[in-house]
């Protein structure tokens, strides 16, 4: 008789595996000593998270917004504007100016084509002198920039070469203005602006010009921009060669009002001067007011009111009380479409 199989106890369970210990990122690199400190330094500034400073160029940007030095004007003027395309977009104007008192009467042509990553821009004036503008976007942190001016004057012929790159926390940008390869003639512009903590910007700027082979001239500026945590505030200073210093502040006291103060200061052996400047922006529910005023006796204003979407209308006054001089200017601006709402990106209208 067969004696009765025993069963086989059951096999013990499988310990898990040890846990690895969890390594803390290292800063070393065992290739070179060299990789290694620019390793630790990469490192050092991704656990800062500075933020980007903004450019050069822009550096001012919101004390340019609200004052009035690029929004003054005096005698008549008249833009119409007609959009073809939202997407891409795709528009031309027409723009009339007479009777100012500083420039002549001129009428300009221009269009403009734009999508998310080439926009251009072109004018031609009734004098046959044409500018053109064209920003390539080769990726979110690179731009490149052409501008170019044309006209029979001698002397009056531009091409500006441009690049732009933007870092995480800083900004490196490049340009050359009539470059020739043959000599290297020209004037050609290098800026850095590299932000050192979340509010502080520290940067740099050289200009090299080379008028002939056997002439050249190089200068430096130094910059520097601090912004509030809330970004209420921004303040900047740009000490240029020669003793011109120049500081700017600009604040958002809330959401319809902003200030801004400008004060450049001219210390050269042949000349010792200040021009300071405040301004404010007044943002209506339908109108925008701009008031500024100088150390030089001008007051100035400018109201821009839109009546519709479409249709906006431009009052602009200047007084000088140092020279008892005054100018006044009144302009219309008009866009049309033959686009429909739903084109335009605009609700169905009832």
């Amino acid at each position: 008789m067969a004696s009765p199989s025993i069963p086989e106890p059951p096999a013990a369970p499988t310990p898990p595996p040890p846990e690895s210990p969890v390594v803390a990122p290292s800063y070393f690199n065992p290739v070179s000593p060299l990789w290694n400190a620019i390793d630790r330094f990469n490192q050092w500034r991704a656990d800062i998270g500075l933020p980007h400073p903004g450019t050069v160029e822009n550096l001012q940007k919101e004390v340019k917004a609200t004052h009035l030095n690029n929004y003054i004007f005096d005698g008549a003027r008249a833009d119409l504007t007609k959009s073809l395309s939202m997407n891409p977009l795709y528009q031309v104007t027409h723009s009339f100016a007479l009777g100012s008192q500083t420039l002549p009467s001129s009428y300009n042509f221009g269009a403009i084509f734009a999508n998310q990553k080439v926009f251009m821009q072109g004018g031609v004036d009734h004098e046959g002198n044409v500018n053109a503008r064209f920003n390539n976007g080769w990726s979110d942190h690179q731009v490149t920039k052409v501008q170019a001016q044309f006209s029979h004057q001698a002397g009056q012929n531009m091409v500006q070469l441009e690049h732009d790159y933007q870092g995480r926390d800083f900004n490196l940008n490049i340009k050359g203005i009539n470059p020739s390869p043959a000599d290297f003639t020209g004037i050609y512009v290098g800026s850095y602006l590299q932000s050192v903590t979340k509010n502080l910007a520290l940067g740099v700027e050289s200009l090299w010009q080379r008028p002939n082979p056997e002439v050249s001239e190089m200068s430096t500026s130094y910059l520097t921009k601090y912004t509030s945590n809330d970004k209420n505030w921004i303040a900047t200073a740009q000490l240029q060669p020669a003793g011109i210093l120049q500081a700017t502040y600009w604040q958002k006291l809330n959401e319809k009002v902003e200030v801004a103060a400008d004060l450049q200061l001219i210390a050269a052996p042949a000349r010792r001067d200040a021009i300071a400047t405040i301004g404010a922006k007044y943002d209506l529910r339908l109108a925008t007011f701009r008031a500024q005023l100088d150390s030089t006796g001008k007051v100035s204003a400018l109201l821009e009111q839109r009546f519709t979407p479409t249709f906006a209308f431009l009052v602009s006054g200047e007084i000088d009380h140092f020279k008892n001089a005054a100018k006044v200017g009144v302009g219309v601006m008009i866009e049309s479409s033959s686009l429909t709402p739903e084109e335009m990106g605009l609700p169905p209208q009832p």
